[in-house]
């Protein structure tokens, strides 16, 4: 404990002073002058008696008298002062050591009071302690920003961190049609679009506590584009580097894009292929790790393939399953941290590396609401022709489907070299085993497509030039889109960019308001974004 190892040192520094101050003090009295008579008496002359110098002595034997109890009390007065500051350092050590804050350093008290500091390490006598300023500096940004850490040693590990999302965007599809028509001949209203908003904003609190294989985090999801607010929490286990199991909020990794690669893309949102195929966001279980070096996979059990706004009582009893397995054979696709499956090569590293991965969902939908209407709750799934696919009339005049199995099969790939990234992925979707309150024309539908962006920086780490586009080929239509952008990194980090971008879109199979995407959309849309992921 500090308290038995500094605890002496200082008390016998303060006997050392007290020592010092004495010998000063007698040593710094001026000696007795005698008479001249005893002078030569001790240098061995007959003595003289003299009236005169037997009073001259006495006088001095009272002043030496008096200036000696003058140095005993100061000397007393002294001793005083110190014993009571020792006093106050011992309340002050056993205040800290009843606190159980003692951390192989003095406290800040203390080292204020004159105590010498401690290495961090007080074990290690040799260690010298980083200056307070530059530890904080360098240790505080850990791939987020460090709230809270304690030391290796401390009786309960707890490590705090605190990660942003945060996506500002300008969008205008004011160019596109006003109207299109779905494959029965309905004509239906395109929502058209020209406004900034803070599209995305995320703030999640993680770490882990009590013991470092248990991870926790605390995620608020808004988007201002569709007005919602989502407060989610994981809780997880990490056994070793091959399994870690966690449960809470996440999304199905049905796609590369939903296995911690936002908002890395090419383009900061998903293309509208991926939108239009993968499942999103819901409550469940998963397992993942790296099985051998560079295989990578995560396993999931979950209620659907959104519910993030689904109430517990609308949720069936049906649950979804869903997987990924990539491989990574060449070494890390990008860097450690929150970009570690980033699609693009900000790090510009002169050897080639390569992913590829497969993924697959299966999940029996439900439509969550038994209204007659052309919302549903179960906004999930989209028709090709870009109607959703629990709305009344999707599949015939007025008749509703109330459930539906979905099967989605994807595989990507995708390579790196120098600055230069090449990403694609390839869909199928199937849809079959209806249920409806009326017959309908067929028993099941077949989609499938594509996703494809080159990227390539012109100024390494500062600016990317990119094209991409996607397909969609399916049951009731086909759609395509494809599009060119640049990205700036103004500072020295992949974290934050501005980006710009000019696509063109046919017939979007899709709708989403935290998307640019819009169902039926066929125009030209630009867009101006900024990213903060850190």
């Amino acid at each position: 404990m500090l308290r038995h190892r500094a605890y002496p040192r200082l008390l016998s520094a303060l006997a050392l002073t007290l020592a010092m101050l004495c010998a000063g003090s007698a040593y710094g009295q001026s000696p007795i002058t005698r008479p001249a008579s005893q002078q030569k008496e001790a240098a061995g002359d007959e003595p003289r008696p003299n009236v005169n110098d037997v009073q001259h002595e006495v006088e001095s034997l009272k002043a030496e008298n008096i200036a000696v109890r003058e140095l005993l009390r100061r000397m007393e007065e002294q001793q005083k002062v110190l014993l009571d500051q020792v006093d106050r350092l011992q309340r002050r050590l056993d205040d800290v050591a009843t606190d159980g804050q003692l951390t192989g350093r003095l406290p800040g008290p203390l080292l204020a009071a004159g105590a010498p500091a401690q290495p961090e390490n007080a074990e290690n006598s040799s260690a010298q302690p980083a200056p307070a300023k530059k530890q904080e500096k360098d240790d505080r940004y850990q791939d987020g920003m460090v709230i809270w850490q304690n030391s290796e040693d401390a009786r309960v590990p707890f490590l705090l961190r605190f990660n942003v999302n945060t996506q500002v965007r300008y969008l205008n599809t004011l160019s596109a049609k006003d109207t299109f028509t779905d494959h029965l001949g309905v004509v239906r209203e395109v929502n058209k679009r020209n406004d900034i908003t803070v599209n995305r904003a995320m703030f999640i609190l993680g770490g882990y506590v009590f013991d470092k294989r248990l991870r926790y985090s605390m995620t608020v999801w808004t988007s201002a584009g569709s007005a919602s607010i989502v407060v989610a929490g994981n809780i997880g286990w990490q056994f070793n580097k091959k399994l870690t199991i966690t449960g809470g909020y996440t999304g199905v990794p049905g796609s590369r894009s939903l296995v911690n690669t936002f908002p890395f893309f090419a383009s900061t949102d998903r293309t509208m292929a991926d939108n239009f195929f993968r499942p999103a966001f819901t409550q469940g279980v998963w397992a993942n790790g790296e099985l051998v070096k560079g295989l990578h996979y995560i396993a999931f059990v979950g209620n659907g393939l959104n519910t993030l706004s689904i109430s517990a009582n609308k949720i069936d009893t049906n649950l979804l399953t869903s997987g990924s397995v990539w491989w990574e054979p060449l070494g890390n696709y990008s860097e450690p941290g929150k970009s570690r499956n980033m699609y693009d090569d900000f790090f510009a590293r002169k050897k080639v590396r390569i992913r590829i991965g497969t993924s697959f969902t299966r999940s029996r939908e439900d439509r969550f609401s038994n209204l007659d209407q052309s919302n549903p709750d179960n906004v999930a799934l989209h028709n090709s022709d870009g109607v959703l696919t629990f709305a009344t009339g999707a599949f015939a005049p007025d008749v509703t489907v109330d459930k539906a199995l979905y099967r989605m099969w994807a595989v990507d790939g995708g390579l790196k070299y120098n600055g230069l990234a090449i990403n694609g992925q390839y869909y199928s979707r199937w849809l079959s085993d209806f249920e409806a309150d009326g017959p309908l024309p067929l028993s099941s539908t077949f989609d499938h497509g594509f996703e494809l962006s080159v990227g390539k920086f012109v100024i390494p780490r500062k600016m990317m030039l990119y094209a991409r586009g996607s397909m969609v080929l399916g049951q009731f239509g086909d759609s395509h889109e494809y599009a060119g952008g640049f990205k700036w990194y103004f500072l020295p980090t992949e974290r934050l960019w501005l980006s710009g971008e000019l696509m063109r879109v046919d017939k979007v199979p899709y709708g989403g308001t935290f998307t640019p995407y819009t169902a039926g959309l066929t125009g030209w849309v630009p867009m101006i974004q900024t990213i903060l992921a850190f």
